[in-house]
């Protein structure tokens, strides 16, 4: 492999970037030419990665956090022998069916360890990787977890607002196996990012608590002697790379020109004739791959020799690491929530469902002590996420297993996909239903990739009450339920809570929210049958005494008014149903004779939630009535505003009989 030289190897790199982007007329090959010195010397001589196994547990983690320069990772994963990234993938690089889409995506494509693209979201993900190991090593024993993660951020990842959550939060850890290479290139779409910015990266990042340092991001010999001094410290660090964007094309180099968009025919031959490359796209010299590929089989040893490390482990220990990777849940968490139901039963809880969610979540605990992974964003105890037996995670207790993310609920949300992709653990964080709005980048990239992990979102409406409503989510509900493969569950009481929590820790395919009261409820549910109604989205809770003229909706704290209204409307002979709908979309998403049989075939529908109307009428019809909001709510005691806005039991029924005349 040393006898290639180096430019040659990251030539490579740039011939397959610039023949990609030429061929698709679309992408960004600027990235991939800058930045080609520093992967060749990080994918030969330091990342510990096997070509033929890109998943095994100890492997170092690789995250492109510049996503938009997605060619350079293709062509990495081309050149040391991924078997899923052949030359055809790369000539069909951002074509439809590729493994090769426009910004990596690690349910496309082996090899990528997290979807990037949206700017800031791979450096704050993998801080969540790096906390994963650090936490997984104190428990398992650096033998077995001893890995680095490395990350290749450009000037926009740092721009962007996350980058900052993300870096104070690293900092703060001490994760120092987490080791950033920024592309320093001072070149962003618009031109010289001096024209929006001046911020000293090495400072900022020295500031945060981590080890930084500025290099010539083209010699090979600077980057390797950074990466080593990185690898030593006990603080995170940043290499600052100085780059030029482009490295080669004639014209374009250094400039913006270069940033997103193909070359040119005459640019790209040029920048060929510069390099020494050959002109005949997408050819690499045998010598070079043979290089290459010597590169990607070099962690075959090294994956080998962790195999006979784990192997010394014992068989429950084995076991134990094997199952938290695959995600898999003990058995021990059905019967403790089994258990938990039928205490419910026993002795019903009229509390607020934040408390009675802190009581599910002393049940997970006990079952899955070390894999239960929970935190806040500096709202503790008012999410009351938090087991009375967790001890909080520090730099000094690395087997705490209660997370402080500080005011950061961007950077909480990005470090727990993190957490998740890196595997061992079940990641929960908590804040206002309201400041999803701050999470929301990373939110949606869970539901996008498919990661299990649970937003517990108190304080979840009106009810509130005198915050105001600034923090009175209204039409987040809606807007959450909106993005593709994300759960929204809002239970009425401590069972449904409990179940929830049931469904929220076994989907391992997407992430689940969790919008829960702060005002005190009844328990309504009095049984709690094997199958789990939450289930389904929605069932009956209560039925009707005879043949239903109304059927009644409603979700959360709402439901306690539809079981109120029922009463009222029996009262004046009128028989109605109540359906207890925990979950919208996932009712929505039933098979149609399930989703007819909940709804039922009353002739008058109500909705009830305190929240805005948008998805219900899937449920009710367009002409079916709607009790909730219709605006931004209010300060004032959660009751007073309940029947400021009517939303009341009173309205129900007054909405009923002037539907049926």
């Amino acid at each position: 492999m040393t006898q290639v030289d180096h430019t040659r190897m990251a030539n490579a790199i740039r011939g397959l970037a610039m023949d990609a982007v030429e061929k698709a007329k679309s992408g960004h090959p600027g990235l991939p030419m800058g930045a080609a010195d520093v992967a060749t010397v990080l994918f030969t001589q330091f990342l510990k990665f096997d070509a033929t196994d890109p998943t095994w547990p100890d492997r170092d983690r690789f995250v492109l956090s510049a996503g938009h320069g997605s060619m350079l990772l293709y062509a990495l994963l081309y050149l040391t022998g991924n078997k899923d990234m052949t030359l055809d993938q790369i000539r069909n690089f951002r074509q439809l069916n590729s493994k090769t889409p426009g910004h990596p995506e690690n349910f496309e494509t082996s090899g990528v360890e997290t979807t990037t693209g949206p700017l800031g979201q791979g450096i704050a993900t993998a801080v969540g990787m790096a906390l994963a190991e650090k936490m997984l090593a104190a428990e398992f024993g650096k033998k077995v977890v001893g890995h680095h993660t490395y990350v290749l951020a450009s000037d926009g990842d740092l721009m962007e607002g996350v980058s900052q959550e993300a870096i104070a939060m690293a900092g703060h850890w001490k994760l120092n196996k987490m080791i950033v290479l920024y592309d320093d290139n001072g070149i962003s779409i618009d031109g010289p990012t001096s024209l929006a910015d001046s911020v000293d990266q090495v400072k900022r990042f020295k500031s945060a608590g981590w080890a930084a340092e500025l290099i010539d991001g083209q010699d090979p010999k600077a980057i390797a002697a950074a990466i080593t001094r990185a690898q030593k410290s006990n603080k995170p660090s940043l290499i600052a790379c100085k780059t030029t964007i482009g490295y080669g094309a004639p014209t374009r180099a250094g400039t913006a020109k270069a940033h997103g968009e193909a070359l040119g025919a005459d640019e790209l031959k040029g920048a060929k004739e510069k390099l020494g490359i050959s002109l005949e796209p997408f050819s690499v010299p045998d010598d070079v791959l043979k290089a290459w590929r010597a590169a990607g089989s070099r962690g075959a040893a090294a994956r080998e020799e962790w195999q006979a490390r784990f192997d010394e482990l014992g068989s429950r220990k084995r076991a134990e690491f094997e199952r938290r990777m695959r995600h898999e849940r003990p058995a021990s968490l059905a019967k403790a929530l089994r258990a938990h139901k039928k205490a419910l039963l026993e002795t019903p809880q009229n509390v607020a469902t934040r408390k009675s969610s802190e009581s599910a979540i002393e049940a997970i605990a006990a079952a899955m002590p070390m894999e239960f992974l929970a935190g806040s964003a500096d709202l503790t105890g008012s999410n009351n996420n938090k087991a009375k037996s967790a001890v909080a995670f520090s730099a000094k207790t690395p087997k705490g297993r209660f997370i402080h993310y500080g005011i950061r609920e961007h950077g909480m949300a990005a470090a727990m996909n993190g957490i998740f992709l890196h595997g061992g653990f079940a990641p929960n964080g908590a804040t206002f239903l309201v400041f999803t709005d701050y999470a929301r980048p990373a939110m949606r990239l869970a539901a996008l990739m498919g990661n299990g992990v649970v937003y517990v979102m108190t304080h979840d409406s009106i009810g509130l009450g005198e915050d105001g409503p600034t923090h009175q989510p209204v039409e987040h509900l809606a807007a959450l339920r909106a993005i593709p493969n994300m759960r929204v569950f809002r239970p009425c009481d401590a069972v449904e809570v409990t179940e929830c929590w049931e469904l929220a820790l076994n989907r391992i395919d997407g992430p689940t929210v969790l919008a829960l009261t702060r005002q005190n409820l009844p328990q309504l549910r009095t049984s709690a049958p094997n199958d789990n109604p939450c289930a389904h989205g929605a069932y009956e809770l209560v039925a009707a005494q005879g043949d239903a003229k109304v059927s009644l909706f409603a979700s959360g704290s709402e439901v306690e008014i539809a079981v109120a209204a029922q009463k009222q409307l029996a009262e004046r002979g009128i028989a109605s149903r109540v359906v207890s709908v925990p979950s919208l979309e996932l009712l929505l998403s039933q098979p149609a004779d399930r989703r007819k049989a909940i709804i039922g075939n009353a002739p008058v529908k109500i909705a009830i939630e305190a929240a805005v109307r948008w998805g219900w009428d899937a449920v009710i019809g367009p002409d079916g009535e709607f009790v909730g909001m219709h605006g931004f709510g209010a300060s004032a005691p959660a009751k007073d505003l309940f029947r400021h806005f009517g939303i009341t039991a009173e309205t129900v029924v007054n909405a009923a009989l002037k539907r049926l005349g």
